[in-house]
């Protein structure tokens, strides 16, 4: 750990509607994912942190999962983790996708900050897709809205302007030692990751509304003499139609999941992984505390 007077470490937490980019800022942030991404909204689904070093700062980013309107109890569980981990960071930023816009809900989470009296960063995302007089007037909106110390304008997925961004961060947070060892990259447990990365297959892989009723679970996390990794993961889905649509014909499509899982496993270890993915039937498993003690979610949120 670095224990030097002038370095600074701090959390800064990741809040917006979903599908803002806020788990691709952490992921640009780190250098490796740490944080599932897909196009559907509601991926993340738990507090993921990304660790990085910029200049003489250690910044941990909180990617909170999206903020909308709950309608079931994993949803509430979800949306209580966000407000959690805003309250919780040293600097707040709200990420909004300018492309689309200054929608219903980011207005109601600005309602909220300024409510909680928190005073926010503003990060203008996906700056790459909209007319620069149509950003501008975006930005002018929503800071007449708001409170907000700074805004920032990047593409996450570009990196243009983000390293000013981080500047910020590093200048602005306390002054403090390191928190975490300086090649640790996230304080999320292996099996709790790959359990993320064969989810985000499945939300890539498997249309419709399935996805939101799936769990993945790694049941089974073992590393062999050879080096290699021995994965076995269960794939809990509501309903036995739901269980075949995710086998496909003749096991086709956990094939095709399990070999993309497989693969990005593989790349993050830099070693063998052995993976081994089964569909089971657990019915109202949305209702069952124990699958949100592995997330860290409030189950009577």
């Amino acid at each position: 750990m670095e224990n030097d007077a002038q370095t600074r470490c701090g959390f800064v937490a990741l809040i917006g509607a979903t599908n803002a980019g806020k788990s691709t800022i952490t992921n640009n942030f780190v250098g490796s994912k740490v944080s599932i991404v897909s196009p559907k909204v509601q991926t993340t689904r738990t507090m993921v942190r990304g660790i990085n070093i910029f200049e003489n700062t250690q910044i941990v980013f909180i990617d909170t999962p999206g903020i909308f309107k709950p309608k079931r109890r994993l949803d509430r569980a979800m949306v209580s983790s966000a407000w959690n981990g805003a309250n919780d960071a040293d600097i707040v930023v709200l990420v909004v996708d300018a492309k689309r816009g200054f929608d219903n809900e980011t207005k109601e989470i600005v309602k909220k900050l300024n409510e909680q009296k928190i005073e926010a960063i503003l990060l203008l995302n996906k700056i790459d897709v909209i007319k620069k007089e149509k950003l501008l007037s975006l930005t002018l909106e929503i800071n007449q809205a708001g409170n907000f110390k700074e805004t920032f304008m990047v593409s996450a997925l570009t990196g243009r302007h983000i390293d000013d961004f981080y500047k910020y961060l590093a200048d602005n947070l306390p002054l403090s030692p390191w928190f975490y060892p300086e090649d640790q990259i996230s304080d999320m447990p292996l099996k709790l990751l790959a359990a993320e990365i064969t989810r985000e297959k499945l939300f890539l892989y498997v249309h419709e509304e399935i996805p939101y009723s799936l769990t993945v679970e790694t049941e089974l996390w073992e590393r062999r003499e050879d080096g290699s990794v021995r994965a076995e993961q269960t794939i809990y889905v509501e309903r036995d139609s739901q269980k075949k649509i995710i086998l496909g014909k003749g096991g086709t499509m956990i094939k095709r999941i399990g070999l993309a899982s497989r693969k990005e496993l593989e790349e993050l270890l830099e070693d063998r992984v052995h993976l081994f993915l089964f569909v089971k039937v657990r019915e109202n498993w949305m209702n069952d505390a124990s699958r949100y003690e592995d997330w860290n979610l409030d189950f009577n949120a």
